[in-house]
């Protein structure tokens, strides 16, 4: 019969254990922020200094590494919109989401992809689609019944513009920094009601919206790390 392991072997496999985790998620956050949450798992496992074996160890799936990256990430920004909906001034509070929103796209390439086309099947990353599709649908009624928004502007309109700039902020950003910025002050000048034409066609509905969100990234709802999203929320909820 074998004898038990002793409690300092026990310690030192947990501290391996521990280890190894701390590099696969330093690795991931690094390649998602320079490649996007599609980089292959065997880039992150060798940049980690760990096996494909030992990766999936710990991560079972893309899934569920990409929801440790960017778990805090995305809470904060479920914060932001809390804070954005207590804006006294909604107009102000809208844009200064929208700007702090902009602001981590550019930093963060794995960001983009989550918040302007998404990955499902990530528990913190649907409350925040939900949790967004609310704040803005909150902030443009308010910003409509002032008097500062445009009133044929909805809220699916609102969230797939953001997620078709938002694409684009990353690639303004390498080509200049901040001039992503010009982005904003055009996006922000398509939402005032002042001198606006009218809006043609019709505005989509959630499942569209859903689906031309799919359509943006050149995907066709496949799950979690190859999946598609919305640019914080599929106005669903």
């Amino acid at each position: 019969m074998g004898s038990a392991p002793r409690s300092g072997t026990v310690r030192c496999v947990r501290r391996d254990a521990q280890r190894n985790r701390e590099a696969v998620l330093a690795a991931a956050r690094e390649i998602y922020a320079e490649q996007g949450v599609e980089a292959p798992l065997d880039v992150i496992a060798r940049r980690a200094g760990v096996g494909n074996a030992t990766l999936y160890r710990r991560f079972p799936d893309r899934a569920s590494l990409i929801e440790a990256v960017f778990h805090d990430m995305l809470t904060a920004t479920v914060e932001a919109g809390e804070e954005a909906r207590r804006a006294e001034d909604p107009w102000s509070g809208l844009i200064s989401y929208v700007e702090r929103l902009f602001t981590g796209l550019a930093a963060d390439r794995g960001a983009t992809d989550l918040l302007t086309t998404g990955v499902e099947g990530l528990p913190t990353l649907d409350a925040l689609h939900a949790h967004n599709a609310e704040t803005f649908r909150g902030l443009l009624a308010r910003c409509v019944r002032e008097g500062t928004a445009r009133d044929d502007l909805s809220v699916e309109d609102l969230l797939f513009a953001l997620a078709v700039v938002g694409r684009a902020v990353p690639a303004a950003e390498a080509a200049s920094p901040g001039s992503w910025r010009r982005l904003l002050a055009l996006f922000v000048d398509g939402l005032r009601k002042e001198g606006a034409s009218p809006l043609p066609a019709e505005p989509l509905n959630g499942e569209q919206l859903a689906g031309a969100l799919r359509e943006l990234h050149g995907r066709r709802g496949r799950e979690a790390g190859s999946g598609a999203g919305g640019a914080g929320g599929s106005g669903r909820g």
